[in-house]
């Protein structure tokens, strides 16, 4: 072996298992969203995985201490995640039909998906440590130092993907790009012990991973997935399921986030016109907030509706705000403000009053992020309100069913703040059961008026969908130490899919 091959594969491996790492996350959000449950099962079951590669690699080591093994180990940790990469999305698919509740999902998927390649890539560490130390004497620091190594290519693996390589290639480049180093570092190796049918063998296999890669970026140019900052988001035209007319999609992770009619201006949306009941609550109005941008499907329905009001968009992710100007007609206006930041953050600062705060954002189909949920964050938008103000919330939940925890507790914590609180079925008031937008509206001002309308006014079927909400004494207020947010939604699906 050349000098200091050995330290340099052992430092590659270790940058490549926390690539893999960070990556798993974006191939599993479509299917299972970017929950807490989805990163305690990848961390939890490639650790797992990990460790058992570095019981066997010692094992293993022990009794083939030579270099045609650690490439052998090293080629089928390559082959192993070419594998994820080729058939990852074949099986989510298969397992998401088959599995609903998330936790499990996402444990099976980390399984299937992510052990292999993970356990494999653990055996790298030992086996190295076994190869220097039949050349030195000094066993202490030899194990130090290669550990060391594989340790700081971890760190240095761990910033170049989040900061750069996911949102700059996408995560299925990604796991092609790692399965082909490990096969070329597999192929130097063998190359330098002078094993050529092993090379051959390499290098049959390279050419499969870099076919398998051409075809992947080859594939439906019209399709768009990729990767940003916070997100996989993947835009597509489809059919409305309701109204069969052609649409385009904005799917970011594991939901429907937004979609725009490619023939009309409405929105496809049902509860998006929920927001326009600041008008009839507060028809004076001038002045809104929206915490969740997308695709902008409502903030651009507001402008074309309300030209002469304003509204500002809160938005985390400006790659989005990118993607919906590309793809979905979204035009700078001087009615629009948009600030890409963290809402928590955004109402740290904020010193703006507002007569309306539209909340409409998810980490996944049915989660609103926990720090969007609390009793501290309810108290920031009061405070950013006029005497007027009110807030409208799109929450995912069914009505009176055991499974419905999160929309109780974050009711209670509404209440807890604002003087009125109403809630609004979207599909069917009458359901109790079905899993829906629910549209939690917030009023600052107790005296407003919410008396239903007509059903032929413009938003008389809107409001006769009103619901009352029994909140039992034991349900608890949402709070930045305790806000379960992931924990209620996974019981909720559990108990809708009948698998609790």
């Amino acid at each position: 072996m050349k000098k200091y091959l050995l330290e340099a594969i052992v430092f590659v491996c270790g940058a490549l298992v926390m690539v893999f790492e960070l990556v798993g996350a974006r191939i599993l959000g479509p299917y299972a969203g970017t929950s807490l449950f989805v990163w305690t099962s990848l961390i939890g079951i490639i650790l797992g995985s990990l460790s058992l590669g570095y019981f066997f690699g010692g094992k293993v080591s022990d009794r083939h201490p030579d270099y045609v093994y650690f490439g052998l180990i090293i080629l089928l940790a390559g082959i192993a995640i070419l594998a994820t990469a080729i058939s990852k999305d074949f099986v989510l698919r298969y397992l998401s039909v088959r599995i609903f509740d998330i936790r499990w999902l996402a444990v099976v998927s980390s399984i299937v998906l992510f052990a292999p390649g993970s356990f494999f890539m653990g055996m790298v560490s030992p086996f190295g440590v076994k190869l220097k130390l039949q050349v030195l004497e000094k066993t202490g620091s030899t194990a130090g130092n290669l550990y060391a190594i594989s340790t700081i290519g971890s760190i240095a693996g761990t910033f170049a993907a989040g900061f750069y390589l996911i949102p700059a290639f996408g995560s299925s480049s990604l796991v092609y790009f790692i399965s082909l180093v490990l096969i070329a570092c597999a192929l130097l190796i063998f190359v330098s012990i002078k094993k050529w049918i092993e090379v051959i063998f390499a290098v049959i296999f390279l050419v499969v991973n870099i076919y398998f890669y051409q075809r992947s970026v080859l594939k439906n140019q019209s399709y768009v997935d990729v990767d940003t900052s916070y997100n996989r988001v993947m835009i597509y035209d489809t059919k409305d399921s309701k109204t069969g007319k052609p649409v385009k999609i904005m799917r970011i992770n594991d939901e429907r986030s937004s979609a725009m009619f490619l023939d009309d201006d409405g929105l496809v949306f049902q509860y998006l016109k929920y927001y326009d009941l600041v008008s009839y609550y507060n028809p004076d109005f001038r002045k809104t907030l929206m915490i969740g941008g997308s695709a902008y499907a409502y903030p651009k329905h507001f402008i074309k509706k309300y030209p002469s009001k304003e509204i500002d968009v809160v938005e985390i992710d400006a790659q989005l705000t990118e993607l919906a100007k590309a793809h979905f007609g979204l035009v700078e206006n001087p009615k629009l403000g948009i600030f890409h930041e963290d809402a928590r953050t955004f109402f740290n600062h904020n010193t703006k009053k507002y007569d309306a705060i539209f909340i409409d954002v998810f980490n996944s189909q049915f989660t609103l992020p926990f720090q969007l949920t609390t009793l501290e964050f309810v108290q920031h938008q009061y405070n950013a309100l006029n005497e007027n103000g009110l807030v409208i919330v799109n929450i995912i939940s069914s009505i009176r069913h055991k499974s419905n925890e999160f929309l109780l507790s974050e009711a209670k914590t509404f209440r807890e703040v604002f003087p009125k609180v109403e809630y609004f079925a979207v599909a069917d008031p009458k359901n109790d059961t079905l899993v829906q937008n629910i549209m939690l509206i917030a009023f600052r001002n107790n005296q407003i008026n919410t008396a239903p309308m007509s059903q032929d006014s413009l938003f008389g079927a809107f409001l006769a969908n009103k619901i009352e909400l029994n909140i039992p004494g034991e349900i608890s207020l949402l709070t930045d130490d305790y806000a379960p947010v992931e924990y209620f939604v996974s019981k909720m699906i559990s108990h809708y899919y009948g698998v609790d």
